[in-house]
């Protein structure tokens, strides 16, 4: 692999993360077990949601949103058909659950100021077959939340957070997560905590709950609140054997959960260095003519305390991207799209005929103009910082 000295993300685990995870191994006992439960008690207790459910992906976790969606034991399910509005900006495992799900997505133009949805586009797209939005949270900074809640309550919509890179983000001082029904956060390498795999779901409602409890581990009735309940009515089988729902294995690891909740004790430690990070770079940014004149950086929107992710930069409209990613990794830099840019651009898209007939202006552009650099758990070196600058600097 190619050796940056600006890469994407650094090891983000520390001796105390993996002592953690060795004390784990130790027991003999890997799979979802104490550590698990006190993760997801923690974890609720500080974000303020109801229920958390430890998952092995934030990937899975938008899958059990949308399999809860159209589960049999919810009450208010959705059908076959029914509508999905999502941004055209977004990753592969928020827009797939919808379409296995058997729903449809229709997708949405973003705000170029904040990469999330244009709200004004978003209402408009709304029809009789529209049941749910998909909200991604892009790299900490979201959409006017206000809005965006008062669209739902309006249309009567059921709205499902994709949090996976906005761990810590609040909107008026409230966590992102905790305004939708469903909310899904991801724990892998380069966010803002890490397990190494693994994710988080939320949800308000307790049928909801009992339901994705049940689908994350094979359909069990295992663990259920009417566990004894089912099994009187069930006599015939073994009580530990009963497959009460459809179901997949989406467990986490105790390892994962111990290693993940090490370094979720510390997120505010972690969201600081980070923003810290970011505003040094900005200072130099600032001070630079010609990254001024080249390249726009991603303000934060209003009422947001942003927990950021990356460092989103998007070029003015004489910037040949292609060209300029080229220089800036054969010096070191790593990048990467912002999420996968325009997902309607995927192949995929076109092989499930997926195919939008809106074009989506915004998302486009920042397709052909936008990249992301890291931001580091770990406080930038001046040394690193000016050999950044002077990378960008020389590569426009």
């Amino acid at each position: 692999m190619k050796k940056y000295f600006y890469p994407l993300v650094e090891n983000p685990y520390r001796k105390k993360d993996i002592t953690e995870g060795i004390k784990v191994l130790k027991t003999g006992k890997l799979t979802i077990g104490p550590r698990t439960d006190i993760f997801q008690r923690e974890f609720s207790k500080k974000i303020k949601t109801k229920n958390s459910l430890l998952v092995n992906s934030g990937s899975s976790a938008n899958l059990l949103a949308l399999q809860c969606l159209i589960n049999p034991y919810r009450k208010k399910r959705l059908k076959k058909g029914d509508e999905v509005l999502i941004p055209a900006l977004c990753w592969s495992t928020s827009l797939w659950p919808i379409i296995q799900s058997g729903l449809k997505p229709k997708f949405v133009d973003i705000d170029i100021k904040t990469l999330n949805f244009n709200l004004s586009e978003l209402e408009k797209k709304i029809s009789k077959k529209t049941k749910a939005i998909l909200v991604v949270h892009v790299l900490g900074n979201c959409p006017d939340m206000d809005l965006l809640v008062k669209i739902k309550k309006k249309y009567n919509l059921i709205l499902i957070e994709d949090t996976c890179e906005s761990l810590g983000t609040k909107y008026r001082n409230k966590y992102l997560g905790t305004f939708g029904e469903f909310s899904s956060f991801s724990f892998y390498t380069s966010h803002q905590i890490s397990s190494g795999e693994g994710g988080m779901i939320c949800c308000k409602s307790s049928e909801d709950y009992e339901i994705i409890k049940s689908l994350r581990a094979h359909g069990w009735s295992r663990g259920l609140k009417k566990e004894n309940k089912i099994a009187k009515l069930n006599k015939h089988l073994d009580k530990k054997f009963i497959f009460y729902n459809s179901g997949f294995n989406l467990r986490p690891t105790d390892i994962a959960a111990a290693i993940g909740y090490s370094q979720f004790k510390d997120i505010d430690k972690f969201i600081n260095i980070r923003s810290n990070n970011r505003k040094k770079i900005l200072e130099c940014f600032a001070k630079s003519k010609k990254i001024k004149k080249k390249l726009k950086i991603l303000e934060q929107g209003r009422n947001i305390k942003p927990s950021w992710f990356g460092l989103p930069i998007i070029g003015q409209k004489d910037f040949n991207k292609k060209l300029f990613i080229k220089k800036i990794e054969q010096k070191g830099i790593e990048t990467r799209p912002i999420i996968s840019g325009n997902f309607l651009r995927q192949p995929a898209i076109k092989k499930y005929k997926l195919i939008s007939k809106n074009k989506m202006k915004n998302a486009e552009y920042v397709s052909n103009k936008g990249f992301f650099i890291g931001l580091q758990t770990k406080k930038i070196k001046k040394k690193s910082l000016n050999k950044l600058i002077k990378s960008i600097e020389d590569s426009l």
